[in-house]
């Protein structure tokens, strides 16, 4: 019996990219043995909804040990890298038992420092965009690696990365689990004016919400062609939950605007998928906004030197501006000029993802997951 750990130790947006591998191989694999593990009991009860989609998976559902101080704290602020790396200390025994590891990100890696050597750690990635931090040096500690598409893999094996044989192409279970859940979506206005949605990142560094958000939302509060959806990365608000509360309160009066600083329709595509036009910074979003190519907006907020730079490669597929003098304008000429900007968009996509037979990417993931780890055994 193949046992293997699907552990989430941080935000519940990485969930969505790894549960539907893990509901395929507990459906499609007998002799595995799934074991989805979380640090908080919100946690665990959203794996659960999700995987309750998947009715012939047979998955045990584990919560992780955790002081109740902690795992309060985590709960109330989100899980800080303190609390990550806690997650996986105090689980070693826990993670000892398995025979893979299958993670969304990067920190789980700390197992390996922490003692734990027999798991293969299997990497799935979560999200598809051109930012460094996606192709980072230590990528190259995993077992074995799941790619979205050529794009991926072709930079991650040009810095030596991944090596055949120990990786797979064609997987971004994201979209599987979208579909699934995609059936009974409400409308999200009381009228038919296109909607704009804001999506920036969180990271001050990149972000254009520091500078150009308030500005933005003053816009639409004053107008009343276009619909507005703030949905800014999940990890913006999670360490400032009243902040973000209070932001959605001070608009709550505008009808044409939907503020979400975080439940879960900010990260299951809810929104990108119900938008005409996408306006942001550098979130990986872009790219699932883009499976349908519609008018893009960037935000350089920080005056970056971004056309020769790969981890911008994205911000080709629409205009690219600085501030807000000329918004209005500026949308207006993006739904009118989207055309200039089709087949990039197109290609973009061809590129990141692939969808074999134009069906769900987890069965074939969770295929080769197992393959490997008995090839490996």
């Amino acid at each position: 019996m193949l046992k293997i750990a699907f552990p989430y130790i941080a935000q519940p947006h990485q969930t969505l990219h790894s549960l539907p591998i893990a509901m395929e191989i507990a459906s499609r694999h007998p002799e595995a043995e799934v074991h989805v593990a979380c640090t908080t009991n919100a946690h665990l009860d959203y794996a659960r909804t999700l995987g309750s989609l998947y009715p012939q998976a047979r998955a045990r559902y584990d919560l992780l040990k955790m002081p109740d101080f902690l795992r309060r704290k985590i709960e109330q602020n989100g899980p800080g890298v303190a609390g990550k790396l806690a997650s996986l200390f105090l689980n070693r025994d826990y993670f000892s038992r398995f025979q893979a590891i299958v993670v969304p990100e990067r920190t789980s890696l700390y197992l390996r420092r922490m003692g734990i050597r027999k798991p293969r750690m299997i990497w799935t990635r979560h999200g598809a965009g051109d930012r460094a931090i996606g192709f980072a040096k230590d990528v190259k500690e995993f077992d074995f690696v799941l790619l979205s598409g050529r794009k991926v893999e072709e930079r991650l094996l040009s810095q030596g990365a991944i090596t055949p044989g120990r990786y797979y192409r064609g997987a971004y279970a994201k979209f599987d689990i979208v579909r699934r859940m995609a059936r009974n979506r409400p409308a999200l206005f009381e009228n038919d004016k296109p909607i704009v949605l804001y999506n920036p990142h969180f990271s001050g560094k990149l972000s254009s919400w520091p500078t150009l958000g308030e500005e933005i939302l003053q816009y639409f509060a004053h107008q009343d062609r276009y619909n507005l959806i703030f949905a800014p990365h999940y990890r913006l608000f999670d360490k400032r939950r009243q902040e973000g509360e209070a932001l959605a309160n001070r608009f709550a009066g505008h009808s044409n605007i939907l503020i979400d600083p975080g439940s879960p329709r900010s990260i299951d595509m809810t929104y990108t998928m119900a938008a005409d036009l996408y306006i942001g910074d550098v979130s990986s979003q872009v790219a699932e906004f883009l499976i349908r190519p519609r008018p893009c907006l960037f935000l350089n907020a920080h005056h970056v030197e971004w056309q020769e730079d790969r981890n911008y490669r994205f911000w080709k597929l629409g205009d690219v501006i600085e501030n807000t003098s000329n918004l209005g304008e500026t949308i207006e000429n993006a739904f009118t000029h989207h055309n200039a900007f089709l087949e990039a968009q197109r290609e973009y996509v061809l590129e990141t993802f692939e969808f074999p037979n134009d069906g769900p990417t987890a069965p074939g993931a969770a295929d080769a997951i197992i393959d490997y780890l008995k090839r490996a055994a």
